[in-house]
């Protein structure tokens, strides 16, 4: 039958794992396997896998949920790294990963261009999902709006996680952060902070936001943002003169949309 052919039984006797196996390999399910119309799916779209190793067209793999191993062709899945970083994933498929329930306002990922090799692509769930390109400088340092350059992609999520500075809403939580539970319960729990500096509001001191020292704690997003207030409030640590003298060092840029390059559909 064809139910049969389109499962690769565990207890089937399978060619011998590769000797390198891919432990650290997560995977996401971008269709229900096996098909609705075949039986029930064993994995759901958006499920978070396991990669134990790569055999051939199948991916052996285990259940985050269950922890049972199984196995799953390929094309069924994607690899993701660092939580965010989604490879061969295309733009409709993001847009439907992004749409799941799972994801608040704000969940993203980035994708690997399928237009372009080695361009990729920031796609944000917002009221529709908003995709921006990613472009790299000849020093290999990355880009959304040229005004603001990141030396890795990490860097670039980041900044967008502290501050919109022109996207649509800022980024909250990677695509699918939520626990694999959520994918059937439709149960929401708070998204996983990408990464966030505290530091004491009342300490703060407008020369030490508007210094070039960026090892304090301050992003750069906030800084900015702070600068910008400071400057139209006035600083009571400063006298006049001299909070208008930092001003006008201050590197401060208002977000501007236009110089963003949103995806065009």
């Amino acid at each position: 039958m064809g139910n049969t052919k389109s499962l690769k039984p565990v207890d089937e006797a399978v060619p011998a794992e590769s000797d390198a196996m891919l432990k650290d390999d997560t995977l996401v399910v971008l269709v229900d396997y096996p098909s609705p119309d075949i039986s029930e799916p064993i994995f759901r779209m958006g499920e978070k896998l396991k990669g134990l190793s790569e055999e051939g067209a199948w991916w052996k793999v285990r259940s985050t949920i269950t922890g049972q191993d199984n196995y799953i062709p390929s094309i069924y899945v994607a690899k993701v790294y660092h939580g965010w970083l989604f490879e061969g994933v295309e733009r409709k498929k993001a847009e439907e990963l992004l749409q799941l329930p799972v994801n608040p306002v704000g969940s993203f990922m980035i994708r690997e261009s399928s237009k372009e090799r080695g361009v990729y692509s920031l796609s944000v769930r917002h009221r529709s999902v908003k995709h921006y390109k990613i472009f790299r400088l000849a020093n290999s340092w990355y880009y959304i709006s040229p005004r603001l350059t990141f030396q890795c992609l990490e860097d670039l999520v980041n900044h967008y996680s502290d501050t919109p500075d022109g996207l649509c809403c800022l980024l909250t939580a990677p695509c699918l952060a939520m626990s694999n539970a959520n994918l059937s319960s439709g149960s929401q729990v708070p998204p996983p902070v990408v990464m966030r500096r505290n530091f004491e509001w009342k300490n703060v001191n407008r020369s030490q936001l508007l210094s070039t020292n960026y090892n304090d704690g301050v992003s750069y997003g906030v800084r900015n943002s702070i600068a910008s207030y400071l400057s139209l409030v006035g600083d009571p640590n400063t006298n006049q003169s001299s909070s208008r003298q930092k001003k006008s060092k201050s590197m401060y840029l208002a977000p501007d949309h236009n110089n963003l390059f949103l995806e065009e559909d």
